[in-house]
C-alpha cells in the first residue's frame, strides 16, 4: 500500500470518528431539549471537556487531510522533473547519435510527441477526488447537524423570552402584595373586636398562602428560565463549533478544486508543447518552469509557485482560447492557497521543513 493509500485510510477513520462525536453531541443537546418540552428537569450533558475532544480530534483529523493535499503539490511539483527526463536523450538515442546526430534527435522528438501525461494527471485528479468527496461528506454531516442545533435554539430562545415574561409578571404580582399584606397586619394589630379580628387573620392567611405559591411559580419559572439558558449557551458553542468546523472543509475543498483546475491548465500546456515542431525551444522553457518550481517547493505550499505561475501565464497567453481561463484558475489558486496558509500555518512549516509526523 501507498503512503498516500495509509494516509487516506487513517484521513477517513479520524472522519468517521469526527462524525460520530460529532452526532453524539447533537444527540445529548437534542435529548437535552426534548426533555425540557415534557417538564422533566435535565442538566445540559455537553461539559467543555467534551467539546474540547472533539475540536482536538477534528484538528488532527484535518492536519492529516492537509498533508494530503500538500503531497499531491509534491507530486506535481515532481513531474517538472520527469519533463527534464522525458527532454533529455535516453541510453540508446545517445548511442545512435554517435552514428547519426539527426537520427539520435528524431528518435527523441518521435520519443516526445507520443509522450502521454495523462495517466500521471488523471491519477492526481482521482486522488483529489477522493479526498473532496471525504471532505464533502464531513461538511454535509455538519451542515445537517448544524440545521439541527439550530432549530432547537430557536425554539428555545423563543421559549426563554416567553418564560422570562412570565417571571417578571409574577415578580411584579408579588411586589404589588406586599402593601396588602402589610394592611392586614397593621389591621390585625389594632382591632379589638375578636369577630372582625378572626376575619382579618383569615384574609392574611388567604394573601400569604397567595404569596407563597406565587413565590413558588417564581422559583420554578427562574430554574426554567436558567436551565434554558445553560441550553442556549451550550447550543450557541455548539453551533460556533459546527460554523468553524464547516468553513475549514470549505477552505479544503476550495484548495483542491482550484489545484485540479491548475493542474489541467498546466498539463494541458505541457502537453501541447512537448508535442510542437521546435522541442529544443519547448524543452528550455520546460526547464525553466522545473526550475522556478523546485526553487518554489522549498519555501511555499504550493507546488507551482508565483514565480512559476507567471511562467505559466506567459505561455499560455500565447494560446488565446487559453488566456482567460489561465488568469482565472491562477488567482482563484492564489487565493485558495492563501486562505490554506492562514488556517494551517503550523502543517505548511512542517512541510516545508520535511517534518512529517514530527
Amino acid at each position: 500500500m501507498s503512503n498516500f493509500d495509509a494516509q487516506l485510510r487513517e484521513s477517513q477513520t479520524q472522519v468517521a470518528e469526527a462524525q460520530s462525536k460529532i452526532s453524539e453531541i447533537t444527540s445529548r443537546i437534542d435529548t437535552a431539549r426534548e426533555k425540557m418540552k415534557q417538564g422533566i428537569e435535565t442538566d445540559i450533558d455537553v461539559e467543555n471537556a467534551t467539546l474540547q475532544d472533539v475540536h482536538n480530534h477534528t484538528s488532527v483529523m484535518n492536519a492529516n487531510i492537509a498533508e494530503l493535499i500538500m503531497g499531491l503539490d509534491d507530486v506535481t511539483a515532481a513531474f517538472s522533473r520527469d519533463f527534464d527526463e522525458m527532454r533529455s536523450k535516453t541510453g540508446w538515442e545517445s548511442f545512435v547519435g554517435f552514428f547519426s546526430k539527426d537520427r539520435s534527435d528524431a528518435l527523441r522528438q518521435e520519443r516526445m510527441k507520443t509522450a502521454n501525461i495523462d495517466d500521471k494527471l488523471q491519477d492526481l485528479i482521482s486522488k483529489s477526488d477522493i479526498i473532496t468527496k471525504l471532505l464533502e461528506n464531513q461538511l454535509a454531516v455538519l451542515t445537517e447537524q448544524k440545521s439541527k442545533v439550530e432549530t432547537n435554539l430557536t425554539e428555545t430562545l423563543d421559549e426563554r423570552e416567553f418564560t422570562v415574561g412570565e417571571l417578571e409578571a409574577l415578580k411584579a404580582e408579588i411586589l404589588g402584595m406586599d402593601p396588602k399584606i402589610i394592611e392586614v397586619e397593621n389591621k390585625i394589630a389594632v382591632e379589638q373586636d375578636a369577630a372582625a379580628r378572626t376575619k382579618l387573620e383569615t384574609e392574611l392567611a388567604d394573601l400569604n398562602k397567595a404569596y407563597n405559591d406565587l413565590v413558588q411559580q417564581e422559583q420554578v419559572k427562574l430554574a426554567k428560565s436558567q436551565t434554558l439558558e445553560r441550553y442556549i449557551e451550550k447550543g450557541k458553542s455548539w453551533v460556533d463549533s459546527l460554523q468553524n468546523q464547516s468553513a475549514t472543509q470549505m477552505v479544503l475543498i476550495n484548495k483542491l478544486q482550484t489545484d485540479t483546475k491548475q493542474r489541467v491548465v498546466l498539463y494541458d500546456a505541457l502537453s501541447k508543447s512537448l508535442k510542437t515542431a521546435q522541442q529544443q525551444d519547448v524543452a528550455h522553457r520546460i526547464n525553466e518552469i522545473g526550475v522556478k518550481t523546485d526553487q518554489e517547493a522549498q519555501t511555499a505550499m504550493a507546488a507551482i509557485g508565483t514565480a512559476t505561475n507567471q511562467k505559466m501565464a506567459d505561455m499560455l497567453e500565447s494560446h488565446e482560447d487559453h488566456m482567460v481561463f489561465a488568469r482565472e484558475v491562477l488567482e482563484a489558486k492564489a487565493k485558495a492557497d492563501e486562505r490554506f496558509a492562514r488556517r494551517f500555518a503550523s502543517i505548511v512549516e512542517k512541510h516545508d521543513s520535511n517534518a512529517y509526523g514530527g
